[in-house]
């Protein structure tokens, strides 16, 4: 049994036109988050989906990524950024810890509604794996992604799977539903971080892997305290492993 505990924290906010403001204050917020614990910020909370400044959001993720690295000695923070490679722009999340990035995908499912596909490039599915953070498995599933069973699948047998995402108002009760069904299925806890921008759902929070649904439509910074010995418990009392 895991005797593993942290504080998880969700991160919710408005991203404004102002890109390094965006980044002053989320850095203000992780610095009111304590140490040993594991952070999750909205998905690119840095600029938005700005594609008329793409170049713009690029320049403050590689600023953000230096200073991300920095917050990050004690603390696990989590994030997507906008990022230009060879091939065209990515939205790539990045997990920081330990003073180090220890985690980078791409979002390998884009939103066509958003218009996203027009914009990015895709991000690989293989990259949708556990990774190690302190002795607990994370998981990361970028927004849009959250609505593909099958990648819920390679997420099985996380301790947190972590959900940053920029999820439409209209889809509120779509977003508390899947990461509420997400948390039951893998029997993980799951963070889920939203923006809170007029036309975003907010709806973030801390989902156990009982299924208690820990969220708050206004706060900036939602927190838990979690015992991963839950993850063992529930496991273990329903037990929904395959038996040949």
């Amino acid at each position: 049994m895991k005797m593993i505990s942290k504080k998880l924290y969700s991160l919710q906010f408005k991203t404004t036109e102002n890109f390094n403001n965006n980044l002053l204050h989320l850095l203000s917020l992780i610095q009111k988050c304590s140490n040993d614990s594991i952070i999750l910020a909205p998905e690119v909370c840095l600029s938005g989906f700005c594609y008329d400044r793409m170049d713009e959001a690029c320049e403050v993720s590689k600023k953000a990524k230096d200073r991300l690295k920095n917050e990050s000695i004690g603390k696990s923070i989590g994030l997507t950024m906008i990022e230009k490679e060879e091939d065209g722009y990515y939205n790539n999340f990045y997990m920081f810890s330990g003073g180090e990035i220890i985690h980078k995908q791409a979002k390998a499912k884009l939103f066509k509604l958003g218009q996203e596909h027009q914009y990015f490039k895709e991000g690989r599915v293989e990259d949708i794996k556990p990774f190690i953070v302190d002795g607990l498995k994370i998981g990361v599933l970028i927004c849009f992604e959250l609505r593909f069973i099958n990648l819920w699948q390679r997420l099985n047998g996380c301790d947190v799977i972590l959900v940053p995402a920029m999820w439409g108002r209209p889809r509120k009760h779509n977003y508390e539903t899947l990461t509420n069904a997400l948390a039951i299925t893998l029997q993980s806890f799951v963070i889920a971080s939203d923006s809170t921008n007029d036309d975003m759902a907010s709806s973030s929070g801390i989902i156990t892997p009982f299924g208690k649904d820990l969220r708050h439509d206004t706060k900036e910074i939602i927190s838990h305290f979690a015992d991963f010995s839950e993850v063992d418990k529930v496991r273990k009392y329903i037990d929904i492993s395959e038996h040949e």
